[in-house]
């Protein structure tokens, strides 16, 4: 899977668009999108990566995520069971409906809001995790009416925390996206060769240490980090595939096998033998 801006691209007349328990567990996908995302996860524990926030939650998690705020797959890296229940919420929906109906305009200030990142916790959690697991069941118009409810349910809790605390409201996105982009499309065309930042950064017109800047602020991660992240869900792909250990790491651009089986351990928390021998 590559890194990338999500296209999602919903019927222009849609409003919101729901993902029943899509299982990315396996892979690294951080991504940004134009639409607003409400998340709700149960598993043991994961990582909660929003921007340039990154911390872990336990048994389960409930996020708002702003338009256009980069963001990880919240069970990347879940190795036991879970479900995950994913709303888009329509950026031009916000303004066309949330913006002019009176009763909506609390909703509208929630969407407004969520370009910080917001956590909920408590009864909140408990209520919207609960609902937004029914959702899959109901017609289109029963659904529209329930993520009403939901979306009026969160704006009017107290049970939240901002995950950043200044909005992240990116007026140059276009730009922004292009970049990223850019960066994301040569990591995927060179991973399995040696990259040198000073190339990577001369792609998006920037100098060695603007860019280790620019990316960092982008993605909360170091551009090591991120690339070792990607080569290994790249790895598990190839080691399905039946790939031999040896030879999935060269082909992810790793220059050693010590060094990939030491960061296949990091990133996955099991050895690539150990990994390669437990699948089915």
């Amino acid at each position: 899977m590559k890194i990338q801006l999500e296209n999602i691209q919903p019927d222009d007349k849609s409003s919101f668009r729901l993902l029943h328990n899509p299982k990315l567990n396996d892979l690294f996908f951080w991504h940004f999108h134009p639409e607003f995302e409400l998340v709700y996860i149960e598993g043991e524990q994961g990582t909660r990566h929003v921007g340039r926030h990154i911390s872990t939650f336990s048994e389960s998690d409930l996020v708002l995520i702003g338009s256009n705020i980069p963001h990880l797959n919240f069970d990347y890296g879940i190795k036991t069971d879970y479900r995950k229940e994913v709303l888009h919420i329509s950026a031009s929906f916000k303004e066309k409906i949330f913006n002019e109906i009176e009763e909506l305009i609390d909703v509208y200030e929630l969407l407004e809001k969520s370009q910080h990142g917001l956590v909920f916790y408590g009864k909140t959690k408990e209520l919207v995790g609960n609902q937004m697991k029914q959702l899959h069941k109901l017609n289109t118009f029963e659904q529209f009416l329930k993520i009403l409810r939901i979306l009026k349910l969160l704006a009017k809790s107290d049970d939240f925390e901002l995950l950043h605390p200044k909005p992240i409201i990116n007026n140059k996105a276009k730009k922004q996206q292009l970049r990223l982009q850019r960066i994301y499309s040569y990591i995927d065309e060179h991973y399995s060769q040696k990259i040198q930042l000073a190339e990577v950064a001369k792609s998006v017109n920037l100098g060695k240490e603007a860019f280790c800047r620019y990316f960092k602020k982008s993605t909360g991660s170091t551009f090591t980090h991120f690339l070792n992240q990607y080569r290994i869900t790249q790895a598990k792909r190839l080691l399905l595939s039946g790939k031999n250990i040896s030879e999935t790491c060269y082909e992810c651009g790793f220059e050693s096998l010590s060094y990939f089986n030491r960061t296949f351990k990091r990133i996955s928390g099991e050895n690539p033998s150990a990994y390669k021998n437990k699948q089915p």
